[in-house]
């Protein structure tokens, strides 16, 4: 396979910027609102409305509301979502969605019931083959409807490719680690039990899909071949030998109903824009003109563009065809890695019913939304922002339906900011997903799409320093230790160890780019090295090369070091005000900061108080 990162040197990186958040300040009858919103996070029966209620459907138009905030409130809503718990639980592990067994079957049924329809007619003939790649759901899956309207019979098919679990191209880090291969595991398991529900099922296949592909076309006389288009160089090689493959394939002509005459049917690959909120057919510009500042690009497809609207799902996929062995979700062993479990921090479940179950239960049962711009910079928890990234890198969620789901709470409860800001991180989202299509293999390179030439340390203890969050700094190893424990970390968790690494460091971003790549339950090429281009400075946009002084985000982010403490138990001890910088209480800085006084960074902080986040994660 041609690897996405060819003819590159060694690597370097620099930090993702985000906006400076406001901490909104709320009169005294919105905090009684929250601590009532609060009551029902930690007890969970005292949530009065019914489920049907809470998940009826409904149509409505946005109407955004931009309250006035200020950055002055020490005690905000934020610190009140970030800190459920004291730091003395430093063991408790939250699992998101929080919803028992039988609340998940029920919202994700309904859920599934509100998107299906038994009114589209299906004309097709014969077979077709629906490739699940990095879209393994159900509701909203073009490539899957298509599949079922152009057929008799769907056969629904995944390929377990090794290639996935090999070595990253620079550094020969994992390419998916044992968390985010769990949760694909989950993911796959959830798929085939929802395909069953609706009459079909998985086939499961161990191996390359320019290989298995083009067998079972031959195999069940597939005149068509669905999956969902993906734009790095890696997936698309993967794409092309596929195509490449069925140009071999000869079946047998069949007999047009029509006339009688037989016509030969050559089996063909049918490529499906999925995964974005807004259709790539549906841009007012070219790949090769999208805008290289992001607000540019979104006030354009926000003034021009129409999001579509999810596809409706029939009541019943069958028949299947004739199989004899489906085959068996793998287990981790199976993928030639070890058990890893989560026993601290955020176990997130993996699969399509389980993120149904996330939005139904931010959105609608602890109705967190309203007040996500205020909490979305949080780091403790699992209630600061939505939490949705995991489930959209595997494709177990339509950003459409999120974009459904905020238009529904607009008219059904409010619209305001927040609302608005859940969409406004979907568009980053796409933008990225976008940005890879302009500029190709670059965004994996030394220099980036710029070609910018600057010089990388590749020091090895400098960077397992960083990897294993031994650093001396408590706010970097608190993050390097939850991505590690866990597989996530905070948008602003992400900034703030990107920009250590980059600027106080001087380590290869590329090094950072590979690791996250290994641990992240979310990642996702292009918004995983986008962002990482961002922070080493060497992105599409110039201007975007900031700074973060660990100071200054340290008093603004965790001014009383709950977080640190939560995820360094060592630090319980000691008085609040010298969590972050404990001294000889802590293990030594492995390097002085760059910038050590934040003072000297205000003035740029609040330069892009106005630019808002490309956050990591969603």
């Amino acid at each position: 396979m041609e690897p996405r990162h060819k003819q590159q040197e060694k690597a370097t990186w620099q930090p993702d910027d985000c906006p400076h958040p406001c901490v909104s300040l709320f009169s005294f009858l919105s905090k009684i609102q929250t601590i009532c919103v609060h009551m029902t996070i930690l007890f969970p029966s005292l949530s009065s409305l019914p489920l049907k209620k809470l998940i009826q459907p409904s149509k409505s138009l946005s109407v955004f509301i931009h309250p006035i905030s200020t950055a002055h409130a020490k005690l905000s809503i934020g610190s009140q979502i970030m800190n459920p718990t004291s730091s003395s639980s430093s063991t408790l592990t939250y699992q998101v969605p929080a919803l028992d067994s039988d609340q998940m079957c029920r919202v994700a049924d309904q859920t599934f019931d509100r998107y299906s329809s038994n009114t589209v007619n299906r004309k097709g003939k014969g077979t077709a083959i629906v490739w699940f790649r990095n879209d393994l759901r159900i509701l909203d899956n073009e490539a899957l409807f298509k599949a079922w309207a152009s057929s008799e019979t769907v056969l629904p098919v995944y390929c377990v490719d090794p290639r996935l679990f090999g070595n990253t191209y620079y550094f020969g880090f994992p390419k998916t680690g044992a968390l985010r291969a769990q949760f694909i595991i989950e993911c796959l398991a959830d798929l085939k039990k929802n395909l069953m529900k609706r009459g079909l099922n998985l086939l499961i296949r161990h191996g390359k899909p320019e290989e298995i592909i083009p067998s079972l076309v031959q195999a069940f006389a597939a005149h068509t071949v669905y999956a969902q288009k993906e734009t790095c160089s890696e997936e698309v090689n993967v794409e092309r030998l596929v195509n490449k493959a069925l140009l071999q394939v000869k079946l047998a002509p069949f007999p047009e109903k029509s006339t009688g005459q037989c016509s030969t049917n050559n089996p063909k690959l049918q490529l499906v824009w999925g995964g974005t909120m807004y259709h790539m057919d549906d841009l007012p510009f070219s790949t090769n003109t999208i805008p290289d500042v992001y607000t540019q690009f979104r006030k354009s497809v926000e003034a021009k563009c129409t999001i579509r609207c999810c596809f409706k799902i029939p009541t019943s996929l069958a028949p299947p065809p004739s199989v004899e062995d489906w085959g068996c979700v793998p287990s981790i062993d199976q993928l030639g890695l070890q058990s890893q479990k989560v026993n601290k921090g955020m176990n997130f479940l993996g699969g399509e019913s389980a993120a149904l179950c996330r939005v139904f239960e931010y959105f609608w049962k602890k109705d967190l939304l309203k007040i996500y711009k205020e909490t979305r910079n949080g780091m403790l928890g699992p209630d600061y922002s939505t939490k949705f990234s995991p489930w959209l890198a595997s494709g177990s969620l339509s950003p459409r339906f999120i974009c459904e789901e905020v238009i529904r709470y607009e008219k059904e409860r409010q619209a305001n900011d927040s609302t608005y800001w859940v969409l406004f991180e979907l568009i980053w989202r796409d933008y990225f997903r976008f940005l890879s299509t302009k500029y190709g293999n670059s965004i994996f390179h030394l220099g980036g799409p710029r070609k910018v030439e600057r010089r990388w340390s590749q020091d090895q203890r400098l960077f397992e320093s960083w990897r294993d969050g031994c650093t001396g700094y408590p706010l970097i190893d608190a993050n390097m230790k939850e991505l590690f424990t866990t597989g996530f970390m905070s948008n602003r968790g992400r900034q703030i160890v990107c920009s250590f690494l980059v600027r106080d460091m001087g380590i290869d971003w590329r090094m950072g780019a590979e690791w996250f790549e290994t641990c992240l339950l979310d990642y996702d090429p292009c918004s995983n090295y986008g962002n990482w281009t961002y922070g080493a400075g060497i992105g599409n946009d110039p201007r975007e090369d900031r700074y973060f002084s660990i100071p200054k985000q340290a008093q603004t982010y965790d001014h009383e070091g709950e977080y640190v403490a939560y995820w360094l138990p060592q630090l319980q001890k000691l008085q609040k005000d010298k969590r972050h910088f404990p001294e000889k209480s802590y293990i030594e800085q492995i390097v002085p900061l760059k910038y050590g006084n934040p003072k000297k960074h205000q003035s740029q902080e609040r330069a892009f108080a106005t630019r808002q986040t490309k956050g990591f994660d969603r």
